[in-house]
């Protein structure tokens, strides 16, 4: 079943439409708060310590440093087990 429909001559005016920043013109822009961080002591020395590599290690480690001869040690041993994976002819693969 269809409908013919005439001639539509009713019309709706349409609300005007305008942009945000068109209604307040004295908005201004809003300071980015600023959060401020300290870190303790012990938090800054972890920080250096994370970020050496390996050479600074191993010299700190032969001058005595007892923190960095531990690191080497682990180091180390995570070598020679990797080494012995490997030579066992089984891959490891970690995702």
């Amino acid at each position: 079943m269809s409908i013919s429909v005439g001639s539509v001559t009713q019309t709706q005016a349409l609300p005007k439409v305008t942009d945000a920043r068109e209604q307040s013109p004295e908005a201004r822009p809003q300071p980015v708060p600023v959060d401020k961080v300290e870190l303790s002591s012990t938090a800054q020395a972890a920080l250096r310590e994370a970020g050496e590599t390996p050479a600074q290690t191993a010299k700190e480690a032969s001058a005595g440093d007892m923190q960095a001869k531990r690191l080497v040690a682990r180091q180390e041993e995570a070598k020679q087990i990797a080494a012995q994976e490997n030579s066992k002819g089984g891959a490891h693969v970690v995702a």
